[in-house]
């Protein structure tokens, strides 16, 4: 075992070190020097980490379908672009939805996220018909065969 004088100081004089000590003690079943409290935000912020890239990806992701779908004027020069994001896009979010629990949160925020990607389609393109209410189902969204 590895002897630390104070796991929360070195939580914040070195965190790769703290990483590698708490990661012993868990395996050794320390439970009893384990620095709970920075162990459990940590948890909790891989948590979020794992959600905010879920609906970071879902609203570029649906900005980039509205943009392909209806700026007909930019489309003979965007669309090649348009598609390879929209892919690059479905590929990350269908990495992150193996877990059953994420894709419970992609449906739960798909319209708050559609009104902040219409918003960004909005400002991108200076258009204003994109659809109030999301078009798109989750099925159709995450296909990676469907284009609007």
């Amino acid at each position: 075992m590895i002897s630390v004088p104070s796991s929360v100081s070195l939580y914040e004089q070195d965190y790769v070190e703290w990483l590698d000590v708490t990661l012993e003690q868990l395996q050794n079943r320390d439970i009893e020097h384990l620095d709970w409290a920075n162990l459990i935000e940590e948890v909790e912020a891989l948590g979020s980490e794992q959600r905010h890239k879920v609906e970071s990806y879902l609203i570029q992701l649906l900005k980039h379908l509205l943009l392909y779908q209806y700026w007909e004027s930019e489309k003979p020069y965007c669309a090649r672009e348009w598609l390879e994001e929209i892919d690059n896009l479905r590929n990350e979010i269908e990495i992150l939805l193996r877990s059953k629990t994420l894709y419970n949160y992609l449906v739960s925020i798909l319209e708050t996220s559609y009104q902040r990607a219409r918003h960004s389609a909005k400002t991108k393109s200076d258009l204003n018909i994109f659809p109030v209410i999301c078009p798109y189902s989750i099925e159709q969204i995450l296909d990676p065969d469907w284009f609007p």
